[in-house]
């Protein structure tokens, strides 16, 4: 992966259309990484205006589509922490796991576009073979069963501006590959659920983590596929240890505090490059975000995409 560094698009002004959204697993509670992913996302919906005073939207998505990794009471833990730091979501919280007959009706319509096909290859045949697919399967018309389903991708996109990271380019084989909109284990891939979404829900902007770079340009080739508008797309720096380690629910990072948020969301703001206050660790949370939003500024977030911070 390769990123230019570039101007960056200052803050839009075209709240009228302006739709984002935070979409976490509820594969275990929230941590600093995920605040600041939450925030920054937030922050840019809210602090977008309209001409005639009316904020951009932010919508709160539950991908609960991975049974084996769910965490018993999650979601709701997830959705009472955002709460508590003062992050409202606008509409009522999507569920993947209620949006099956929608994501298999898109599976129908690309097997009649015949856009896709079923595919036995296992990750270790693909190994074996350099790490990237060469479409063994696409001719072979294999029976669905124990089959994954694969997407014809005629694109195969692999650049894309970010609002934050400037000009993004990944690996263009990967970026070919025919990849799965459908598990072997009858589950939907998250290629297809999030992008089934994303047009379901009118999305607009996506702001998320920089993890994420790479199956954006799967995503945007799903959105091509589909004759959809893709939307704006900005990554930000992931928080990481200072071994390197990502925070993550995988790597057992700590979930943050909901009796007392100010310190985290200060700290939060920190890490996003702007610059708040000190005082304001002393202020309500609602003071804190209301700042925050008047404040937000897309240019001082830090064309990174990790950096290590401070875990004490």
């Amino acid at each position: 992966m390769h990123i230019t560094s570039i101007q960056r698009p200052e803050n839009t002004s075209s709240a009228s259309h302006y739709r984002g959204r935070f979409a976490p697993s509820p594969s275990g509670l929230l941590h600093f990484g995920s605040l600041i992913t939450a925030l920054a996302s937030f922050l840019d919906a809210k602090s977008a205006v309209s001409a005639c005073g009316t904020q951009g939207k932010w919508l709160v998505r539950i991908e609960d589509i991975d049974p084996p990794r769910e965490q018993a009471g999650a979601s709701q833990k997830i959705l009472a922490t955002l709460e508590a730091f003062g992050l409202h979501w606008d509409e009522e919280v999507l569920y993947q796991s209620q949006q099956s007959s929608r994501y298999n009706a898109l599976l129908e319509h690309l097997h009649q576009q015949q856009l896709s096909y079923y595919c036995q290859c296992t990750r270790a045949d693909i190994k074996a073979i350099g790490g990237i697919y060469q479409s063994h399967c696409k001719s072979l018309n294999i029976d669905s069963k124990h089959s994954a389903i694969r997407l014809i991708n005629q694109y195969g996109l692999y650049q894309f501006s970010d609002i934050f990271q400037g000009k993004v380019s990944c690996e263009q084989a990967l970026a070919n590959e025919d990849f799965i909109i459908h598990r072997k284990d009858g589950l939907f891939a998250y290629q297809l659920a999030v992008v089934a979404d994303d047009i379901e829900q009118g999305i607009t902007h996506i702001v998320r983590g920089c993890d994420l770079l790479e199956p954006t340009a799967r995503q945007l080739t799903l959105f091509k596929t589909l004759n959809s508008t893709a939307p704006q797309f900005g990554h930000i720096p992931l928080a990481v240890t200072s071994q390197g380690y990502k925070l993550s629910k995988q790597n057992k990072a700590l979930a943050i505090d909901t009796d007392k948020p100010q310190p985290a969301l200060v700290k939060a703001l920190s890490f996003l490059g702007q610059n708040p206050p000190k005082a304001l660790v002393f202020e309500s949370v609602e003071k804190i975000i209301s700042w925050a939003i008047n404040n937000w500024q897309r240019s001082a977030v830090p064309q990174k995409t990790k950096i290590s911070i401070n875990e004490n």
